[in-house]
């Protein structure tokens, strides 16, 4: 089996991923950056997130499994201490694949006739640079709002547990195959009304985000932000696309939820 192994960057992580780089060669296993069939990510969820969009074009062929050297995260979940268990599974034990659903986000500019097509693991946000974001948000084909306010936040199922949940945002099980879109800071008053509620839309729906005023929007897909001009309009939507992850043992999710928030 061909693998590789991504790191934080820190003095823990990288002595961690050379000693399991050393140990799956010595099993047999073959190191391949380019095209592994397993990517091994050492450092916690951000590194996880990188690694997903370094390896976004092999996402049929490639699973993913993640050690975490700081604070237990929702996909790395996986101790330091376990690493050694981990490789002999890696080597020894064929993995259960487990899917989560990815959103796609089609970005759109007036001045241009080709669209830029993303994929979020965890959410797109939508805010922008100066004032209020004023945008209509078209719901199946048909206008449900003019949202006003701070900015939009779109994210997965697996994603509800980050940014979305800090908008107010409920917490959704990702066998789910869903997107839910949540306010930030929406202007409600006698002449501006939005829905104020998170939206949870199921696989065959699209959101259409079409901005209605002229300022720098900021886009943001998971942890990188780009700054976009003259938006025509942004389409999300669940993706066909979905990562897979190598599980080795149960770890349930709502056990996660638990454990991240709520505590023993």
């Amino acid at each position: 089996m061909r693998f590789t192994v991504t790191s934080r960057g820190d003095e823990t992580s990288n002595t961690l991923k050379k000693t399991i780089t050393n140990y799956l060669t010595d099993f047999g296993l073959t190191e391949n950056e380019k095209e592994p069939e397993i990517v091994i990510t050492v450092g916690g969820d951000g590194t996880l997130l990188q690694a997903f969009h370094h390896y976004h074009e092999r996402l049929d062929d490639t699973c993913f499994v993640g050690i975490h050297t700081g604070h237990l995260g929702f996909y790395a979940d996986w101790k330091a201490s376990e690493a050694e268990k981990l490789v002999i599974h890696i080597a020894k034990t064929p993995f259960q694949v487990v899917e989560y659903p990815l959103l796609e986000v089609v970005v759109r500019h007036h001045n241009e006739k080709k669209s830029h097509r993303h994929l979020a693991m965890n959410e797109c946000t939508i805010k922008t640079l100066e004032g209020s974001l004023v945008c209509n948000v078209d719901i199946k084909g048909e206008k449900f709002e003019t949202f006003r306010g701070d900015g939009l936040c779109i994210s997965t199922p697996s994603g509800s547990t980050a940014y979305n949940k800090a908008l107010g945002g409920a917490i959704l099980h990702p066998s789910l195959a869903s997107m839910q879109i949540s306010e930030m800071a929406s202007i409600n008053n006698r002449v501006y009304r939005t829905v104020g509620s998170p939206l949870i839309l199921p696989q065959h729906h699209t959101c259409l985000l079409k901005p209605l005023n002229e300022v720098d929007m900021q886009i943001t897909i998971d942890h990188t932000s780009m700054v976009g001009q003259h938006i025509k309009s942004i389409q999300c939507r669940v993706a066909e696309e979905k990562v897979r992850f190598a599980r080795f043992r149960p770890f349930p999710f709502w056990k996660r939820v638990k454990e991240s928030f709520v505590g023993e």
